[in-house]
């Protein structure tokens, strides 16, 4: 059976740690010799068991990114950058093959507007049981103006936003372009916290396996529309090119 919502447990949800509103509290994993069910490390990086799974008929889990509480993934330097993708890419994907599960999705929050609880960061991948991911997603949410690219391996600003207003989008060619995946994912959230036009604290990044691509989805977070919340109307703006040659000329040696 197949389903298209996914049910939150809200008993296990009022029990979770929220160190992004509360600045007093013992960060969870921080506290790296306490923690439990690691599934996989690669140095810095941890992979386990989510202590908290209020997702109903999931498997969750999550992925620590590092062992510093005060950097972010616009932060990281190449090699830790690399190394951190590589990792998710490669557990997301084992979880698709194990045929387990109806689907995988692979996300992290960042930021008091994201939808997030946890400060330190952090990445998700979770296995739906009943839930295609992919039924709601189409070929033109990746559609956009480019900003650059390395081979086959695509920068883009979406014209055709999920949500609405601006959304960046990148499209891994090959496997060995995973280093120019990594830094236009990069080059994307410093853009967006330290250079966006409106001020912005908050960002998603969530990835995709559609149609035998492997895309990424870099999206600012705001209060969501109104427009977009009542009709699923995503807007976008009359002109997009600016902010394009804005990047560009900040970002990307032409």
């Amino acid at each position: 059976m197949t389903n298209t919502h996914l049910f939150f447990n809200t008993s296990i949800g009022k029990q979770k740690p929220n160190s992004i509103r509360n600045k007093e509290q013992v960060c969870p994993f921080c506290q790296r010799e306490q923690l439990t069910k690691i599934i996989a490390e690669d140095g810095p990086i941890i992979w386990l068991e989510n202590k908290y799974p209020v997702l109903e008929n999931a498997h969750q889990t999550v992925l620590i990114e590092t062992d510093q509480c005060d950097t972010e993934l616009s932060q990281y330097d190449d090699n830790h950058l690399v190394r951190l993708i590589t990792f998710g890419l490669d557990n997301w994907l084992s979880m698709e093959k194990s045929d387990k599960y109806k689907s995988v999705i692979f996300f992290k929050n960042h930021g008091p507007h994201s939808g997030g609880s946890i400060a330190h960061p952090h990445m998700q991948i979770v296995g739906l049981y009943d839930v295609v991911y992919q039924n709601k997603v189409q070929a033109d949410d990746f559609v956009g103006e480019l900003i650059d690219q390395h081979g086959d391996t695509e920068f883009s600003l979406s014209n055709k936003p999920r949500i609405g207003f601006y959304e960046f989008n990148v499209k891994l060619g090959q496997k060995k372009d995973i280093a120019a995946f990594a830094k236009y994912i990069q080059m994307a959230t410093k853009y967006i916290l330290r250079d966006f036009p409106f001020t912005c604290n908050s960002y998603n990044l969530f990835f995709y396996h559609f149609e035998n691509e492997i895309f990424a989805k870099i999206v600012p977070r705001y209060v969501t529309s109104p427009l977009f919340i009542g009709y699923f109307l995503p807007q976008v703006p009359n002109n997009i090119m600016w902010m394009v040659k804005d990047i560009q000329s900040k970002y990307v040696q032409l």
